[in-house]
């Protein structure tokens, strides 16, 4: 739980050109700089408080808080002042800054080290060299992808990708992996349970091997729904809250989300059976989703706490599909998945529109994306490869040139996810171009 907030900093500021940059919880909150009179991006309702920003963590009405890194640029040629968790495996401090009297006021409530910088590129500099610090293993190239989800979505069938598989071909595009996203399952949990739309896993990543490419899947490892099969016969796999009740992770997808246990023994040799499967079948590119919920507090079988849980779940992920296969983490929690992953969701979703559902930077937009991805530009190559989320390129989609070249200038993990017959000749040369600036396929060890 929440300590109280303890000073540790007081810093002279020019308020007219001193930037604050907050650092947010997991992929989907909003991270970036601020200056000092601006208001920065809050949940608006309570729900995405809990599924896209850090619960119980509640940021103060004024001033500004990061989730283990916050960085100050005083804006009068000092130095930048950079203040983080020691260890973020372990503890993620939540960071506060506050303006009086023209002075930067620093708490925390937890431990936090501090460091400074005065080399280029300002705060977004200062935040590299504090990742180089790290000395993370380099992470390796992405494969370029296409993905069902932001054409589809959840309709999605086994025809659609087969369509999809053999537009690849016609339109002479440099696809790696052909990503199967939500929709294939029957319920969250239930991940080897196919629905309706689809006939055989395995037949399909087999017949996109077939020509030339890798097959990949989208999973929420740590979400399970209360009308899915795991959660009926499996009640006490679920993380509890302290009355006992299954712990709340949110609502989306109209229904309510459940946490899975990944401390608990038998829970977690469903997740090898399931992951383990998916990688027999000839899966090797796992996208992981919805993470942030094996990092919510709860009480877990064996009393874990929760991150100490949520990265010993990915661990497990990681073991069952083997050090070759390319695992990306989304909705992720940022710090304490350092060293996890070889690349992450950097941003909330895009969208075909800009702006994002009552203006909650959490939320699908472009806009949104474009402030958070930017932000986050300085874990490119240090922590893992970026993913700026997918282009989406076809006439229908708003402000599309804006959109591809916020997704190039990233020059992270190259994704398209249009149905793609449906893009015209500009969509098709700006697919083709964006993918083959991409085409490295992956090998070689875990990031």
């Amino acid at each position: 739980m929440p300590q109280a907030f303890t000073p540790v900093a007081s810093v002279p500021v020019d308020p007219r050109t001193a930037r604050v940059h907050e650092e947010g919880w997991q992929s989907w909150s909003p991270s970036g700089s601020y200056a000092l009179d601006d208001a920065p991006h809050r949940p608006t309702n309570a729900n995405w408080a809990t599924v896209c920003y850090r619960p119980g963590r509640t940021a103060p009405p004024a001033g500004f808080q990061g989730e283990g890194l916050l960085a100050l640029d005083p804006g009068d040629g000092s130095p930048v002042r950079l203040w983080a968790a020691p260890d973020p495996a372990a503890s993620v401090p939540s960071i506060r800054l506050a303006v009086h009297d023209g002075r930067a006021g620093i708490s925390a409530d937890g431990p936090v080290a501090e460091s400074s910088y005065s080399g280029p590129d300002g705060v977004q500099g200062a935040l590299a060299a504090w990742a180089d610090a790290l000395a993370t293993p380099a992470p390796r190239p992405a494969p370029t992808v296409w993905c069902s989800w932001y054409e589809y979505f959840t309709a999605v069938t086994e025809d659609d990708i087969h369509e999809n598989l053999r537009a690849m071909d016609t339109l002479d595009l440099p696809v790696d992996v052909v990503q199967i996203d939500d929709g294939y399952q029957s319920a969250l949990g239930d991940w080897l349970t196919l629905s309706g739309r689809f006939r055989s896993r395995a037949a399909l990543a087999d017949a996109i091997r077939a020509r030339g490419r890798r097959a990949g899947i989208w999973t929420a490892p740590f979400l399970v729904a209360p009308h899915s099969e795991l959660a009926g016969r499996h009640p006490d796999w679920l993380v509890r809250d302290p009355a006992g009740a299954p712990l709340h992770a949110g609502h989306n997808w109209n229904h309510d989300l459940y946490t899975l246990d990944a401390t608990h023994p038998e829970a977690r040799a469903y997740l090898t059976d399931v992951f383990g499967t998916l990688r027999a079948e000839g899966y090797d590119y796992f996208k992981t989703d919805f993470l942030y919920a094996g990092a919510l507090d709860g009480v877990r079988h064996s009393g874990a706490d929760a991150l100490t849980a949520y990265r010993a779940g990915v661990a497990l992920i990681r073991e069952a599909i083997g050090p070759d296969a390319y695992l990306l983490g989304c909705g992720a929690p940022i710090l304490p998945s350092i060293g996890l992953f070889d690349a992450m969701r950097v941003s909330p979703d895009t969208a075909p529109h800009r702006r994002p559902e009552a203006d909650d930077y959490s939320q699908p937009g472009q806009d949104a994306a474009e402030f958070t991805g930017a932000g986050r530009r300085w874990q490119h190559r240090r922590l893992w490869i970026n993913d700026p989320d997918c282009l989406m390129a076809r006439p229908a989609v708003e402000t599309r040139e804006r959109w591809a070249a916020h997704v190039e200038a990233t020059d992270g993990l190259m994704a398209s996810s249009d149905r793609l017959l449906s893009l015209d000749e500009w969509g098709v040369a700006t697919t083709r171009r964006l993918l083959s600036s991409g085409h490295a396929p992956a090998s070689g060890g875990a990031a």
